[in-house]
């Protein structure tokens, strides 16, 4: 899009572009998404960024009305498989916070200038900025839904000094901590969305568009292993819990079906709105890292707008797709567990958590351990598909975090013994998170490009297609 035409997207307050471009009001010194209900201000005195980070780093602070850190992530990290694309899935997933920007450097296969040169030059922000702004957000999270002290607050959210953490909650907010905490919206803690250590941390996971929650939820009680994962609750209103392994601890995590507030009801697509979820953390500092691996899982970031257009101007797709605005393509909360699940089948990866899951210190009902690793299962089983798959994940020969190199993970893929094409193409398309992946063998018409991934999970939900 050009200046102008964000500047329609704004003076409509289409809510389409939240999160794909931020605009700031250079006589107010506020930013805000392009959705935000505030008087549109005069053309004249708009300037538009990439990224929140940009809009921080040119000395404007978040609005305090429309809450522009909140919004979905841009969708163009879901299709992008460049470095600029990959790096920031990998400071979303919080390696900038736990390795620096020479690990993230690392992980990409490039120095640490090119890198900044880059994310500088596409986004108006580097992988510092980047990461700041996503800390910051993370602090407000906390201050306004839990009783944490703010001392505990600050290293929770990645800072490395209580100095830092209050120069940016004062830059980004234009208010103390104190404050931000004081301004928690009205209502909210009333209503139960306050944390404890038993009720865990209250989160709205948001989402543009319409969202078919009723599918998501179908394949994740089909798929679902007894012991790291459960569905519960009448059809609409079903509730999905896991346990998660995390970079600092453990998690148990639970996203509701129902729709968000004023969003529509039951299996119906909401036009816009998020999923309620609540986090249990044995360590808080694992926050950010644990709500994006959701939004990964719920695809919560796609952009089902311009997958919709595009197909459904193909004849035997468009019927699906208007039966199904908003269909999602799921991906995965752990991307080595999602491969060995793709090879086993729900089934045989039950009896591995059975025999080699690590107990959970403090379980929650059915849910009672975590899902093993790839070298605990290498180390036990070694032979057949299972242990070559497990051996090259665990010594890297295949890589499947949020900044591998697609086609790379795939190549690799495909010289691991015993992965036939359909398992390596569940991989791609969930542990992955690419939306362009067809089925193996067939041809797809061009016009399904770039979201095959959409077009299958169409084709399934008709019962078109085997699942």
């Amino acid at each position: 899009m050009d200046e102008d035409s964000r500047y329609e997207a704004v003076r409509s307050r289409d809510a389409r572009f939240d999160g794909e471009f931020f605009f700031a009001v250079e006589t107010t010194g506020i930013y805000c998404r392009p959705s935000c209900p505030a008087v549109t201000p005069k053309r004249r005195n708009v300037r538009f960024f990439a990224t929140a980070a940009a809009a921080q780093g040119s000395g404007f602070r978040a609005c305090r009305r429309c809450r522009p850190d909140a919004v979905p992530g841009s969708a163009a990290w879901n299709v992008r498989a460049d470095v600029v694309g990959r790096a920031v899935r990998l400071i979303g997933d919080g390696i900038v916070d736990r390795e620096g920007v020479a690990g993230l450097a690392s992980r990409l296969g490039y120095s640490a200038r090119q890198v900044q040169r880059q994310l500088t030059a596409e986004l108006g922000a580097g992988p510092v900025a980047l990461a700041r702004a996503q800390r910051a957000h993370t602090a407000r999270v906390l201050l306004q839904t839990t009783e944490l002290p703010i001392t505990e607050i600050a290293f929770a959210a990645g800072f490395a000094s209580v100095r830092q953490f209050n120069d940016t909650v004062r830059a980004v907010y234009a208010s103390t901590p104190s404050e931000v905490r004081a301004a928690a919206p009205r209502g909210g803690r009333s209503a139960g969305r306050t944390a404890t250590p038993s009720a865990g941390i209250p989160l709205r996971l948001a989402h543009r568009g319409p969202y078919q929650a009723g599918a998501v939820f179908d394949l994740l009680a089909e798929e679902a292993v007894p012991g790291i994962e459960e569905v519960s609750g009448p059809a609409g209103h079903r509730t999905y819990r896991r346990t998660l392994r995390l970079p600092h601890g453990t998690a148990i995590v639970a996203v509701e079906e129902a729709p968000g507030e004023g969003a529509g009801q039951g299996r119906a697509a909401h036009p816009g709105g998020w999923l309620d979820a609540r986090l249990h953390l044995t360590d808080l500092r694992d926050l950010t890292t644990a709500v994006q691996r959701l939004r990964r899982l719920f695809d919560l970031d796609a952009d089902p707008y311009a997958v919709d257009e595009r197909l459904g101007a193909d004849a035997r797709l468009a019927p699906l797709v208007a039966a199904r605005p908003g269909l999602r393509s799921p991906g995965a909360a752990d991307a080595d567990e999602l491969a060995v699940r793709a090879l086993l089948g729900p089934r045989r990866a039950e009896e591995l958590v059975r025999r080699y899951g690590k107990a959970l210190d403090a379980p929650c009902g059915s849910l009672t351990h975590l899902f093993p690793e790839a070298a605990v299962l290498a180390g036990a089983e070694p032979r057949g598909p299972l242990g070559a798959l497990t051996t090259a994940l665990a010594d890297g020969a295949v890589r499947l975090d949020p900044g591998a190199d697609r086609d790379e993970a795939h190549g690799a893929l495909l010289s691991v013994p015993g992965l036939d094409a359909r398992t390596i193409a569940v991989i791609r398309t969930r542990a992955l998170g690419d939306p362009d992946v067809g089925p193996p063998g067939a041809d797809t018409p061009d016009s399904w490009r770039p979201w095959r991934s959409y077009a299958l999970q169409h084709l399934r939900a008709a019962g078109e297609l085997d699942q």
